[in-house]
């Protein structure tokens, strides 16, 4: 137990987080938080209708682009190139070295889910009004029409060929080199809705987290569903001997290394290991909910914006902020006795 306990208080030394203090404070909830491809630049999206561009290295505001909606999510299409989603149904694509932006197209409502297919050259996007929709960046114009979906669409993520859309408890997979063909609808071992899907690094399958504190992982592939395929419960929270559920508002899986971190609506966020099935750490809590996570390139900087979500009415409303981690010291061998069995998946 001191083990575990020193080897915690080394990890909360060296994995203290920094907030990002650049620029006006965001005035609003953040809804998505996303580093570059191939940089320590950081874009973010929040209800103050502004989409802002980081330098993470440099601490500066490179970008800040007012748009006429609040942006619930935003995405690259390059290092130069960024799209939104906003609450006018729009998806706009912004210029970062100018600054200009212009309109795409227009959703028949909110539009909440953005997506940028470098494979197929493919902006992907979908909203309230129940549909998936496929533009060409270029042309400014759909390519692909538009699909109809059961219900309305609040998380979406592109993994290799194919764009996964959370549509109640199951997860939709659009084969985005035959868009006409069938539609693969997952079964995600979810009683309540899913809150939030995400892709493996590798590609090969996929996290969800739903609103009752569970998260799922997923192999696209049928054949390996027995190796990670699982589901678990992440985020209960015990007081007065009851467990109160808590949402899982995000999940972000290491480009490098078998580990994901969670983080929930009470302000968790919490690092787990695919292969050993246990909880690695937990970072301090956060004063609001922690609305959105986002690993670098190479996975030695974690960004998690602690914001309100809009989920709950007593949710606490304090200011939004970015943190920043440096994750580098993860890569260090774990013991198996670092978790209690509880922690375990």
């Amino acid at each position: 137990m001191d083990e575990r306990r020193n080897l915690g208080n080394s990890w909360s030394d060296s994995m203290a987080g920094s907030p990002l203090e650049v620029g006006n404070p965001i005035g609003d909830a953040i809804s998505r938080v996303r580093f570059a491809p191939r940089s320590n630049n950081l874009l973010s999206s929040s209800w103050d209708s502004f989409l802002r561009l980081y330098d993470v290295d440099g601490s500066a505001l490179r970008v800040q682009a007012f748009a006429e909606g609040a942006l619930l999510d935003c995405c690259f299409e390059d290092e130069s190139l960024a799209l939104s989603a906003g609450s006018d149904g729009c998806i706009r694509r912004y210029d970062l070295n100018s600054g200009a932006q212009s309109v795409m197209g227009k959703h028949g409502h909110t539009a909440t889910c953005v997506e940028y297919s470098d494979g197929t050259d493919q902006v992907i996007s979908a909203g309230l009004d129940k549909k998936l929709r496929f533009w060409d960046p270029k042309e400014k114009c759909e390519n692909g029409g538009c699909k109809s979906v059961d219900s309305e669409v609040w998380s979406m993520s592109l993994c290799g060929v194919y764009v996964l859309a959370a549509v109640g408890v199951m997860v939709d997979a659009y084969d985005l080199r035959n868009l006409k063909g069938p539609v693969q609808s997952k079964d995600c071992s979810m009683d309540y809705q899913i809150q939030c899907v995400r892709s493996f690094s590798d590609l090969q399958g996929f996290g969800v987290g739903s609103i009752d504190g569970r998260v799922a992982l997923k192999f696209l592939d049928q054949s390996k569903s027995g190796a990670m395929g699982c589901a678990f419960r992440c985020h209960p929270k015990l007081r007065d001997r009851k467990y109160h559920l808590v949402s899982v508002n995000d999940i972000a899986f290491h480009p490098c290394l078998d580990t994901f971190v969670t983080g929930d609506n009470e302000g968790y966020a919490i690092i787990w290991d695919a292969q050993s099935r246990k909880k690695l750490y937990e970072f301090q809590r956060y004063s609001n909910s922690v609305a959105c996570l986002s690993y670098n390139h190479n996975g030695q900087l974690l960004a998690v914006a602690s914001s309100h979500t809009y989920q709950e009415a007593k949710e606490t409303e304090g200011a939004s902020q970015i943190f920043i981690h440096k994750t580098s010291n993860l890569t260090m061998s774990k013991s198996p006795q670092q978790v209690e069995e509880s922690d375990q998946f």
